[in-house]
C-alpha cells in the first residue's frame, strides 16, 4: 500500500488559525490590514491546507485550539507566534516583539486564559470565514 505525502512548498510566513473563532478571524483581519508587504499567508486549521501543514510539521491534526505561525521552516505557537507576527506589521506593532523577554510561562499563561475564553467572549461561526476577493490569494 502506497502513502502519498503532500507538502506545501512556500517560503512565505504562514498563520494557521481557528477558522470558526470570531476572535481569531478578527486577528487575521487585523494582520491583513497591517501587513503592507503582503508577506503573510493564512490557512484555517480546519482546512485541507491546514491539515497538510500540521502533518508536514508533525503536529496533531485534531488539536484546533492553538494559533500557529510558520516562519523559515519553524513552527511557533501561542504567545511566541503572536509576537513573531508583530514583527511583520506596520506602525509600532514590531515593538511588541520586545515582550519576548518575558518568560514564556507568563506570556503563555495570559495567552491560555484568552484562548480558553475566546468562544465565550467573542463567539464562533458555523464555518470558516470566506476571504474577500482582494485578499483571497493570501489564503492557502
Amino acid at each position: 500500500m502506497f502513502k502519498f505525502v503532500i507538502q506545501l512548498m512556500t517560503t512565505d510566513p504562514i498563520i494557521l488559525f481557528d477558522g470558526v473563532c470570531n476572535f481569531c478571524n478578527g486577528a487575521v483581519n487585523f494582520t491583513i490590514k497591517r501587513d503592507k508587504k503582503k508577506e503573510i499567508k493564512f490557512a484555517a486549521l480546519q482546512s485541507e491546507t491546514g491539515a497538510v501543514l500540521l502533518k508536514q510539521y508533525g503536529l496533531p491534526v485534531n488539536d484546533l485550539r492553538s494559533f500557529l505561525f510558520i516562519e523559515n521552516g519553524k513552527v511557533y505557537n501561542r504567545s511566541t507566534a503572536a509576537l513573531k507576527v508583530c514583527r511583520h506589521l506596520t506602525g509600532l506593532w514590531p515593538l511588541c516583539y520586545g515582550f519576548i523577554i518575558v518568560p514564556s510561562f507568563i506570556r503563555n499563561g495570559i495567552y491560555d486564559f484568552i484562548a480558553k475564553n475566546r468562544y465565550k467572549w467573542f463567539g464562533q461561526r458555523e464555518e470558516c470565514m470566506l476571504p474577500t476577493p482582494e485578499v483571497r490569494a493570501r489564503f492557502l
